[in-house]
């Protein structure tokens, strides 16, 4: 046939890190599945309604700071760690750059590219030092140097889900709810939906993705509420 051929779409994929979902649902679930749970130990031991919303506001604000806390750490050492290497990297670009593009090479060779291939590739991408260094970086690092992590980010994106999980069952106690029923019913509600929108990003059903985040959920609130209930029971 004549004319330009135009490439096909036969399909895409879904994005298999989960963006910015996996890690904001997931950070909605823990503050709700804990506080939920912590709430559940208060009223099992017979604790009045103030002291479960304070217990429930304690959680919220003492687990949202200290996923904050530990999240902007953990980020912050790994894009320190990304960039001391990164660092590295371009050092070794600067002094052997000829053995820095024999290495590259090599990279594409064992990739099934033949040699004299293989060799002009890396050749034409060492002309420009901001690209070969970025193609070196993410060979032998897995990071390229405009792609780490911001601490601050993803230290704000847990603090607010986090927060936002753990404040559903302590709403009917800020509107004056003086049972567990009604907490338990909008975390059954937020833990089925939270499991719901994870299966987005795996291969499971949406109900089974939520009926099963709910076992756990009710499994953690259940045990924590038992032994709430034992320890205000023998008073300890």
């Amino acid at each position: 046939m004549d004319g330009p051929v135009t490439p096909e779409n036969h399909h895409q994929h879904r994005d298999v890190t989960g963006g910015w979902l996996r890690p904001a649902v997931f950070g909605a679930m823990d503050g709700l599945v804990s506080n939920f749970a912590l709430i559940a130990g208060i009223a099992g031991g017979a604790g009045g309604q103030k002291v479960v919303l304070l217990a429930g506001l304690a959680g919220l604000a003492a687990g949202a700071f200290s996923m904050a806390a530990g999240e902007y750490i953990s980020v912050a050492s790994q894009s320190e760690l990304a960039e001391a290497e990164i660092e590295v990297e371009r050092l070794e670009l600067a002094r052997h750059p000829i053995s820095e593009q024999r290495e590259l090479a090599q990279v594409f060779e064992s990739r099934g590219v033949d040699p004299e291939t293989a060799a002009e590739v890396a050749r034409q991408l060492s002309r420009d030092p901001d690209e070969a260094l970025e193609v070196h970086a993410k060979e032998e690092i897995g990071v390229a140097p405009g792609e780490l992590p911001s601490p601050l980010l993803a230290a704000g994106s847990s603090f607010l889900s986090f927060a936002v999980g753990a404040l559903l069952p302590v709403l009917p106690y800020l509107l004056g709810a003086t049972s567990l029923l009604p907490a338990a019913v909008i975390a059954a509600l937020g833990l089925f939906a939270a499991g719901a929108l994870v299966s987005r990003v795996t291969t499971r059903a949406w109900w089974f993705g939520g009926l099963r985040q709910l076992a756990f959920g009710a499994a953690a609130a259940a045990i924590t509420y038992g032994v709430g209930a034992l320890i205000g029971t023998n008073g300890v």
